[in-house]
């Protein structure tokens, strides 16, 4: 018998693409995940009489802007600051199309050396934007660098290196330099002096992140009543990035398990599976107020402990969850450390000691002595 021809070899299996998954740790974040940057891009709006909320805000920038228009001049230097996730990069983009001119975006890390901001500066037309995030982490050279661009329109340009280095100075068109920063604090007063308006955005009302939800709900094509809009808006901690990628988890709940409407009960449900609950604490937030009431008796108690006993990082406790917690009365910044109020102490069924007050876990909610 004529030997049998050699099989041909099998194409390797390529193995099934697994949904992007958001980790419980990530769901009441501010900042925005690394999956979620083309969907705020389509959940954005694109006017500013379309953006919900910040009213004195959004009042300030429209009267800049109509006085640039009317004037035929560029918009003065404008900063944002504030907690994350507010609106910050959406109002810059906003500015610009308003303005009619184009918005050149990019981060302060991302900028190492001068060098990296000749070619956006030069490429710009007469009122462009420049938007930077992150501003309070530029170097001093970039700032250096960035002070005659901002007030007098012109760059140096190093030819070379050495003894013998020549430096060119080169106009550059009338621009508008757009910052937002997290850490207003951070900026250098020569910076921070440059900008002709500046603007905090605070945290949202329930009813401002209702119409939010809502908005996007319509924009996702969603069915979403005021009940589930609502009971969403309520654990967003004050912010709309994270009232929207809520809305995306409740609207996976409610295609699988309740016929793709959202109503109050849904939301209820879905989030509490997510471990969100009533007042948007998260898993780590319970974990870290539980821990100062069950291992430290309530505290005081250094934020290190804290972060030993829980698992976590003692710079993400202090930057991420424990501002939260103190701005809604559950967590308290003493001289000796962090304390658990009353109110943390009712929220997880525990009797306050002492006659606690409403919030500092003091008699009648007077500020504890040191002494």
């Amino acid at each position: 018998m004529p030997p049998r021809p050699p099989r041909a070899p099998r194409a390797p299996r390529t193995p099934a693409a697994e949904p992007v998954a958001v980790s419980r740790a990530e769901i009441t974040t501010p900042e925005v995940l690394s999956e979620e940057s083309v969907v705020e891009l389509s959940l954005r709006p694109q006017r500013l009489a379309e953006f919900i909320g910040q009213e004195k805000v959004k009042e300030n920038l429209r009267v800049a802007i109509a006085a640039a228009i009317a004037r035929k001049e560029p918009l003065d230097h404008t900063l944002f600051h504030g907690p994350p996730g507010l609106g910050k990069t959406t109002l810059a983009e906003l500015i610009a199309r308003e303005l009619g001119v184009n918005i050149h975006t990019t981060s302060g890390p991302a900028i190492e050396k001068p060098g990296d901001l000749v070619g956006k500066l030069t490429n710009m037309r007469e009122g462009d934007l420049l938007f930077i995030d992150e501003i309070h982490r530029l170097r001093p050279v970039i700032e250096e660098f960035l002070y005659p661009a901002m007030e007098d329109y012109k760059i140096d340009i190093r030819l070379s290196e050495g003894p013998k280095a020549q430096t060119i100075t080169m106009p550059i068109e009338k621009f508008t330099l757009v910052g937002a920063t997290t850490r207003f604090g951070m900026l250098t007063s020569p910076m921070r002096a440059r900008f002709g308006i500046v603007e905090r955005l605070n945290y949202y009302p329930e009813d401002a992140l209702e119409l939010i939800v809502r908005r996007t709900s319509e924009v996702l094509k969603v069915p979403c009543d005021r009940g589930g809009a609502a009971e969403i808006a309520r654990r967003s901690r004050g912010t709309p990035r994270i009232a929207n990628r809520l809305l995306r988890r409740v609207r996976d709940y409610a295609e699988v398990e309740a016929e793709g409407r959202i109503t109050k009960e849904v939301a209820d449900l879905a989030l509490r599976r997510l471990d969100v609950d009533e007042f948007g604490l998260d898993d780590m937030d319970a974990r870290v107020l539980r821990c100062i009431i069950e291992k430290f008796d309530g505290g005081p108690v250094g934020i290190s402990t804290i972060a030993a006993a829980v698992g976590e990082d003692a710079g993400t406790i202090e930057e991420v969850y424990e501002p939260f917690l103190v701005q809604h009365g559950f967590l308290q910044r003493t001289p000796r450390g962090r304390m658990a109020t009353g109110q943390a102490y009712r929220h997880f069924g525990y009797e306050p000691p002492n006659g606690a007050g409403p919030a500092t876990g003091a008699p009648n909610g007077a500020q504890p002595s040191l002494f």
